[in-house]
């Protein structure tokens, strides 16, 4: 055989072999979802940047499925902190026939959302969304990463009855699934432990005049205000609350625990408690380590709280179907409840029946000179 001809061979041989080799590998898709415009955006792209990395990790680590070559792909998508766009999104994700979802990050959206992936049957895990009454519809296909609404409502109100002894307060929510849900929960805990609601009111996730509902409340002197929201509106509320000389103490859940709120508020900011579920990062099994890779990809000054769990929600779905050696969603479904995945955010991940964390902790926070620091971390039983 001439060389020229032994090339033509050996070339034709790769490219059968490459070929061969394509043909047998296996697509994964993920799809991601949360607000990646509007106010909410840096919880967003923070959540879909730990869908990234998550994959990542699966293609540098070569992960197989049932011993076949998978290509792992991020399918991302804008809901908007919309809920019907993110029904929209979530049909879409349907019809493309991704094989699992992480998201959404908002309640509002998540609850319409999950409805129409439990009749498809895919699996979906959200990083955030807190809301009680999305386990409560019973879809097995659903499952949250952290603590829900109950548990963050709950340990609010113990910790201003108990441990800052006040005796009333004052509580807005944001008129959104996620804002009026933790108000409610912590209206009634606050009840339960004492505390008296002097004032009930509600606003809008797209306000950014409180003066009216504020002024309101400063007739009523509470010794607190509750704000069941999101950073975007508790920020300017905070200022308008310097500006009308309020003293009262300020407090919220897991939308307002952010770096970003600071940015927003100015020193107002500084004496605001919030709770959001799981540990400090400093505190989880890899949240050192996972602050280091997080930096060195999206830059200092990127992370929110999100990301972590949103890494850890696609690693549960990808390990969830190398045990079952299948990525189709109803072969694999039954793996993700015991999973016992050792994650970023907590060693030996595993749900109940109804989708939730087993034993989910949450971290009380105070925001001092403009930085977040842990104030106390509780376990949920």
């Amino acid at each position: 055989m001439h060389a020229l001809q032994r090339m033509v061979f050996v070339s034709s041989l790769f490219t059968l072999t490459l070929a061969a080799a394509r043909a047998d590998e296996l697509t994964v898709r993920i799809g991601t979802a949360g607000p990646l415009t509007g106010p909410q955006s840096a919880y967003g792209q923070d959540a879909v940047n730990g869908v990234i990395m998550a994959m990542k990790t699966l293609n540098a680590q070569h992960a197989e499925i049932d011993g076949k070559p998978v290509l792992w792909k991020v399918d991302t998508e804008d809901d908007q902190a919309d809920p019907k766009q993110a029904t929209v999104v979530a049909q879409k994700f349907v019809d493309e026939k991704v094989n699992g979802v992480v998201g959404h990050l908002d309640s509002g959206c998540t609850y319409p959302a999950s409805r129409i992936y439990d009749q498809a049957g895919i699996p979906d895990i959200t990083p955030s969304s807190t809301d009680p009454k999305i386990a409560q519809q019973g879809f097995k296909t659903f499952f949250r990463m952290l603590a829900n609404d109950n548990a963050i409502g709950a340990g609010l109100a113990q910790y201003a009855a108990h441990t800052l002894h006040l005796k009333t307060v004052a509580v807005v929510d944001d008129g959104t699934a996620y804002g009026q849900g933790i108000a409610k929960v912590f209206s009634a805990d606050a009840k339960k432990d004492g505390l008296r609601v002097v004032d009930r009111e509600h606003t809008s996730d797209h306000a950014t005049d409180f003066s009216a509902i504020l002024t309101k409340i400063k007739a009523d002197h509470p010794a607190l205000i509750f704000y069941g929201g999101a950073y975007t509106q508790a920020g300017p509320m905070l200022r308008q609350m310097q500006q009308l000389g309020i003293k009262s103490r300020f407090m919220g859940g897991d939308g307002i625990c952010t770096s970003e709120l600071a940015k927003l508020a100015g020193s107002a900011v500084d004496g605001t408690i919030c709770a959001e579920g799981g540990a400090p990062l400093k505190d989880m099994p890899g949240g050192p380590a996972w602050k280091t890779r997080y930096d060195q990809e999206f830059g200092a000054g990127a992370l929110q709280p999100f990301s972590s769990y949103a890494y850890d929600a696609t690693m549960v779905l990808a390990h969830a179907m190398m045990k079952a050696k299948s990525a189709d969603p109803k072969v694999y479904l039954p793996f993700i409840r015991n999973i016992d995945y050792d994650g970023v955010t907590k060693k030996r991940i595993r749900f109940t029946a109804t989708g939730e964390l087993v034993h989910p902790v949450i971290t009380l926070s105070q925001f001092k000179g403009g930085q977040k620091a842990p104030l106390a971390v509780e376990s949920v039983q």
